[in-house]
C-alpha cells in the first residue's frame, strides 16, 4: 500500500493491496469480510519472517502501519472499550499525562507546558452533546491504537514462537505529533465502523496528545517533531527499562542497521553515485554513551529547523521569523532568544542554510517550478 493516510476495512477507489506484483485488493476485488489492514500487515510480515527462516537468511522487516492515521475507522467492539474514558477532557487529561510524565521522568520539570492553543475551547465550556462527540472521536483513535498495540503483541510472540525473537533488534516509532488537520472541532463524517466514513481527531485532541509541547505534525517545532523511539534486542542490548536522552533521528535508522549488520554502504547504483548516509549509528546510545554529530536539519513544507547540541533554532514557514531555543533548560520552546542570542542565531541559520544547499533542499520550500515562476 503505497501511501501514507490510508484504509483500514476496504481498499480506496484508485490503490491497491499487493503481495510482490499480485494484486490482493483492490476496488473491484473487495477485500473479505472481518479484513482490517493492521493485522493484514502483520500477517504477512511473520509470513515474510518464515521464508528467511526457511531459507536461512536473516531479514529486514519494515512493519509500517498506517494507523493511526486518519480517517480514523475501528471495530464497534474496540471503540466501545473507550468510549467515556475521554469525558473527562483535554484540559484534565493533558494535565494528567503531564504529571505522569514527570513522575516516571520522562521529561524535566523545568520545561513549562504549553498552554491550551486559542482557537481549542475550554472543556467545560462544552454542551454535553458536543462532548459526547469529542468523546466518540478520541474513543476511535484510542481504538486504532489499541488494535496496532495488539498487533505488535502479536510480531512479538510470532518471532518468540519462531525462536528468533532474542536475536531481533526491534525498533518501534512513530512519524510525527499529533495531527491538527481538520481544526478544533475535527470531523466526524458517517459511521467509523464502516469503510466509508471520515474521522479526524482534529486539534483539540492533538493538543492533548502532544502534551507538553507545542505545534502539531507539520511543524519543526517538538510538538510536530517529538516521537517515541523504543529498542529491544535481548542479545544486542544489555540495558532495560532505562530512558536514553540522546538526540536523535529517522536518519539514524539506516546507519543503526548498517553497523549492527556489518553491511556496507554502497556508494553507487547501475554507474550513478549515491550520497553518503547523513545518519549516524545508536549503537552508542544502546550502552547510553554520545553520539558524535555535526547538527540535525529538518525542513517540510517550508518549516525548517536545526539542532547543534541543546540549542534548536527553528522557523514557521518559508518567510517565518527564526526562533531560538535553549533545548536544556527549554525543549517546550517558550522562551525565544533569538534577539539576546542574535548572533548565534546567525550562526545557526548559515549552518542550516549551507546544509539546504548541501542537500538540495529548497530554502523557502517551495517546489523548483514554482521558484522559477517566481523568477521571471
Amino acid at each position: 500500500m503505497p501511501e501514507g493516510g490510508g484504509f483500514y476495512f476496504q481498499v480506496k477507489p484508485g490503490r491497491t493491496v499487493r503481495l510482490n506484483d499480485e494484486v490482493l485488493y483492490s476496488q473491484d476485488k473487495p477485500a473479505p469480510d472481518g479484513w482490517y489492514s493492521t493485522d493484514a500487515w502483520t500477517e504477512y510480515g511473520l509470513k515474510f519472517v518464515d521464508e528467511a527462516i526457511a531459507a536461512d537468511k536473516p531479514f529486514f522487516w519494515h512493519l509500517a502501519h498506517n494507523a493511526p492515521h486518519f480517517p480514523l475507522q475501528a471495530d464497534a467492539d474496540d471503540i466501545a472499550m473507550f468510549r467515556g474514558k475521554y469525558k473527562a477532557g483535554w484540559d484534565k487529561l493533558s494535565a494528567e499525562r503531564h504529571a505522569r510524565q514527570l513522575e516516571i521522568g520522562l521529561i524535566d520539570s523545568a520545561w513549562e507546558k504549553a498552554e491550551r492553543p486559542d482557537r481549542v475551547s475550554e472543556w467545560n465550556a462544552l454542551a454535553e452533546k458536543d462532548k459526547d462527540r469529542f468523546d466518540h472521536l478520541m474513543a476511535v483513535y484510542a481504538a486504532c491504537v489499541y488494535r496496532m498495540d495488539r498487533s505488535i503483541g502479536t510480531v512479538v510472540e510470532g518471532l518468540k514462537q519462531r525462536g528468533v525473537f532474542d536475536n531481533t533488534l526491534l525498533l518501534f516509532m512513530s512519524d510525527n505529533g499529533g495531527c491538527a488537520e481538520s481544526g478544533p472541532n475535527g470531523k466526524s463524517e458517517g459511521d467509523p465502523t464502516t469503510a466509508d466514513s471520515t474521522w479526524f481527531c482534529g486539534e483539540s485532541w492533538a493538543w492533548m496528545q502532544d502534551t507538553p509541547f507545542r505545534k502539531f505534525k507539520h511543524y519543526n517545532h517538538e510538538g510536530g517533531i517529538a516521537t517515541p523511539l523504543i529498542a529491544h534486542w535481548p542479545k544486542g542490548i544489555a540495558a532495560r527499562g532505562e530512558w536514553r536522552d540522546q538526540t536523535t533521528h529517522l536518519i539514524d535508522i539506516m546507519a543503526t542497521l548498517v553497523d549492527v549488520t556489518g553491511a556496507t554502504y554502497p556508494k553507487e547504483q547501475d554507474g550513478t553515485a549515491i550520497l553518503p548516509p547523513e545518519g549516524k549509528s545508536l549503537v552508542p546510545a544502546f550502552a547510553d554513551q554520545p553520539i558524535e554529530r555535526d547538527a540535525l536539519y529538518w525542513e517540510h513544507e517550508g518549516n525548517a529547523a536545526i539542532r547543534r547540541g541543546d540549542w534548536k533554532l527553528v522557523r514557521l514557514g518559508g518567510k517565518g521569523k527564526w526562533e531560538l531555543y535553549d533545548m536544556k533548560s527549554d525543549r517546550t520552546e517558550m522562551h525565544d532568544l533569538a534577539g539576546s542570542r542574535q548572533k548565534l542565531a546567525k550562526e545557526l541559520e548559515s549552518q542550516w542554510l549551507a546544509w539546504a544547499k548541501r542537500c538540495n533542499v529548497s530554502p523557502n520550500g517551495l517546489p523548483n517550478a514554482q521558484k522559477k515562476k517566481k523568477a521571471k
